[in-house]
């Protein structure tokens, strides 16, 4: 039975580890590092599980699962609800969401400080070339493991050594000298796990896992346990080098409270300590760093949004129909600026993640429970009943004004336990799976 060799799989986990590594990547560990300050040990714990153990669980999920992707594995639960389930996924790491944000990153992190008066024509034409790229880039499909994994992630990796090690070798203070500040001052574990859920990766994971069984495929592995196993074997290689480099980046960001204040954002953070690190030269630095950790990321995304949407849609428009469309509409929403696409992302994260995680963990345990289409129903059925309530309560203010949710959203925070702390879901996910587990227990009886 062919299995990938140490060079190949070193060479796939590179490319899944570039498609994973993207905007929200550098600039929330940046933020918590400066935020959690002694306390970022737990806030970084926190942060592991869900942007990290996660994304590793999910790339592991499919491969065990031996599907040929989201749509095939949410389908178990119901053709409606895989369909509705992956249309909406795919569209929130895609065009709606995740896509532009890569671009507005990559301007205000990068080139807006080396054009600080370009205003919204300079962020046009910067994201007119960014997406002019990610299409060139991504109607070469077959050549994404070259591309992503030979090219752009090693050159990023490179960028972002040179500001790492040059921070840490000279560090503007001892991390246990600086205090934290707002949530992780008393609640820097549970912060940090809700901060994990802004990089989007277990969303991503199940949408990059199409991707990944291709490339393994493409290398000349065919049966589906090697397949899966491979799966497996990239991810744990992919994600043990991400929570490194998470890692690091949260010590700079903490280190950086010596000398710098606390930042808007990430993205200024890591912009000031360029800045004091390499002076005018760290600006190029930076925007080389975050524009190449984007592009590729991108790339990815239009990929594997485009091939499953010709999936989902086989009598409908060509790969390289959706894969404009998609770069289309993620140029102009990117428009719109990164804080209108923040304010409104987190909301669907919070409705998408917690049945995410659902499926995710019913999957790696489904042989307990032979799949049984009861328990898949029930328990995701009762999780996304709470999550349309964790949707509802992290709407902008003035959208939950608009809509009157006040009364609802203060109801939910009243009777839902751990609603107010982010994960109102917990209790009504495990009810799901009790009353499901019941059901099936009786049906077999």
């Amino acid at each position: 039975m062919k299995k990938l060799s140490l060079r190949q799989l070193i060479t796939v986990a590179t490319m899944l580890f570039g498609l994973f590594f993207g905007a929200g990547n550098l600039i929330f560990p940046a933020s918590m590092g400066q935020l959690a300050g002694s306390n970022l040990w737990w806030a970084s714990a926190g942060f592991l599980i869900t942007g990290v153990g996660l994304p590793l669980l999910g790339v592991a999920a499919l491969g065990i699962s031996r599907e040929e992707g989201l749509l095939e594995l949410s389908s178990r639960v119901g053709k409606g609800y895989g369909l509705f389930f992956t249309c909406l996924l795919y569209l929130t790491i895609g065009p709606f969401f995740a896509i532009p944000r890569c671009a507005t990153v990559s301007y205000t992190v990068g080139i807006q400080q080396l054009l600080p008066q370009g205003g919204a024509a300079a962020l046009a034409v910067f994201s007119l070339l960014f997406f002019g790229a990610v299409l060139f880039f991504s109607l070469r499909p077959g050549e994404i493991l070259t591309w992503v994994g030979k090219v752009l992630t090693p050159l990023f990796l490179c960028f972002l050594a040179v500001l790492v090690l040059r921070a840490l070798s000279a560090p503007m203070a001892s991390v246990a000298d600086i205090p934290p500040a707002g949530s992780y001052r008393d609640a820097a574990f549970s912060t940090g796990l809700l901060e994990g859920y802004n990089t989007m990766d277990a969303l991503a994971s199940l949408a990059f896992g199409i991707i990944v069984v291709n490339a393994i495929r493409s290398l000349g592995v065919r049966e589906p346990g090697a397949v899966a196993r491979d799966t497996v074997r990239a991810g744990v290689f992919s994600s043990l080098l991400m929570a490194v480099i998470y890692l690091l980046v949260t010590v700079v960001g903490a280190q950086s409270r010596g000398q710098l204040e606390i930042s808007a954002n990430g993205g200024e953070a890591l912009a000031q300590i360029a800045g004091h690190y390499f002076g005018s030269a760290g600006a190029v630095i930076l925007a080389a760093t975050v524009t190449i950790a984007c592009l590729k990321t991108a790339v990815g995304l239009v990929t594997s949004c485009s091939e499953t949407f010709v999936k989902i849609f086989p009598g409908g428009p060509s790969y390289r129909v959706w894969a404009v469309t998609f770069s289309l509409v993620s140029f102009l929403i990117a428009n719109l600026g990164l804080n209108t696409i923040l304010a409104y992302s987190t909301p669907v994260l919070m409705f998408l993640y917690p049945l995410s995680i659902v499926l995710i963990l019913l999957t790696l345990g489904g042989r307990l429970f032979g799949n049984h289409p009861a328990v898949l129903r029930w328990t995701i059925g009762c999780t996304m009943v709470a999550a349309v309530f964790d949707l509802l309560r992290t709407l902008p203010t003035q959208a939950q004004a608009a809509l009157h949710l006040e009364p609802v959203v203060a109801l939910a925070e009243t009777w839902l336990p751990l609603c107010k702390q982010g994960f109102g879901w917990v209790c009504p996910a495990v009810l799901g799976l009790v009353i499901g587990l019941v059901l099936r227990r009786v049906r077999h009886a």
